[in-house]
């Protein structure tokens, strides 16, 4: 039992390490965002209690990202697949940290296109899936959470596995809309990652790399918790968003993300059933407000009732999620 234990120590301390940078970066940053003006533009269709958050500093992605780097380039597992990592982390947050620059600087809630962001998120999960078909003992399979089972999707597995990634990406940042519910449910599928990574992989680069996110979203959460110092905006909400899915890609089970992130799913679901509703029956809303925690929200729940339900869900749906792997 002591050895099994032990062999959680390494990830262990990867966690406590990107929980002590972030900890220490976040209220670091906050008086740099505040100097610069960065922000936080609220949307005015939004519910109205939101309005007090405007001008909370924006961009706190930024200490996030310097967590994660700095402890998975002194973890001892620079190879490939932490370059890979490493590399899909900066490149969304890349994508991230332009358009919380260009609602900043142009003082509008809008800042890249959604043609713009999803063009350079195709690209990048592309080349995620193309990396991973090629070095993968698996190839072009992809393991069935239920069946317990690896299909072969043959050409298909780019264009489906980066369909996952963008979808999980953005999903992640439809989650991003109260204080501490993303960076939380994210801490929590991350420990997940971390888990099924040594339990099944050994001490590998996933493994590591995934307590480092789980830490750092932890690190934030002294900061983020309600009422919020600061929001990670997009800077941090698409980098996690393609941190973790391409955590899961790399150990083979893209599709159990979509179980045990069951809760960025269900907010991305309740945004197209109430776009689809809206256009097709004249203007009516299917729920009171989409992403579905504004739903709630507008339903009578206080903020922080809401967070820590999603957050108890996430807890539950990683548990099944070990289950059925």
């Amino acid at each position: 039992m002591n050895q099994e234990l032990a062999a959680y120590y390494p990830v262990a301390a990867r966690l406590v390490i990107a929980f002590v940078i972030t900890a220490i970066a976040t209220p670091a940053l906050i008086p740099l965002l505040r100097r610069i003006k960065a922000g936080q533009s609220i949307r005015e269709e939004g519910p109205q209690s939101h309005m007090v958050k405007s001008g909370t500093p924006t961009m706190g992605g930024l200490a996030i990202l310097l967590a994660i780097v700095v402890t998975c380039l002194t973890s001892g597992l620079v190879n490939t697949d932490m370059l890979i990592l490493l590399g899909t982390l900066l490149a969304f947050g890349a994508i991230g940290f332009i358009d919380d620059f260009v609602k900043v600087a142009m003082k509008r809630n809008l800042g890249l296109t959604a043609l713009q962001k999803l063009i350079l998120q195709i690209a990048i999960s592309c080349a995620v899936a193309a990396y991973q078909c090629s070095v993968s003992v698996y190839g072009t399979s992809i393991f069935i959470p239920i069946l317990r089972q690896h299909w072969d999707f043959g050409i298909l597995y780019i264009p489906f596995v980066a369909f996952v990634m963008v979808a999980m990406t953005n999903s992640v940042n439809l989650t991003d809309g109260l204080d501490g519910l993303a960076a939380g449910v994210t801490a929590i599928v991350a420990a997940f990652l971390a888990v099924v990574g040594i339990s099944f992989y050994g001490y590998g680069a996933p493994a590591a790399f995934s307590a480092a996110i789980a830490g750092a979203c932890l690190g934030f959460l002294l900061y983020n918790r309600h009422p919020a110092k600061l929001f990670m905006g997009d800077t941090g909400a698409l980098a996690l968003g393609g941190a973790i899915a391409a955590a899961a890609i790399l150990m083979n089970i893209e599709l159990i993300i979509p179980i045990a992130g069951g809760i960025y799913v269900a907010e991305a679901l309740s945004v197209i059933i109430q776009v689809y509703v809206f256009k097709t029956q004249n203007g009516r809303r299917f729920f009171r407000m989409a992403p579905l925690h504004h739903h709630f929200e507008l339903s009578g729940w206080k903020e922080t009732k809401v967070v820590a339900v999603f957050w108890l869900v996430t807890l539950g749906l990683c548990c099944f999620s070990l289950l059925i792997l």
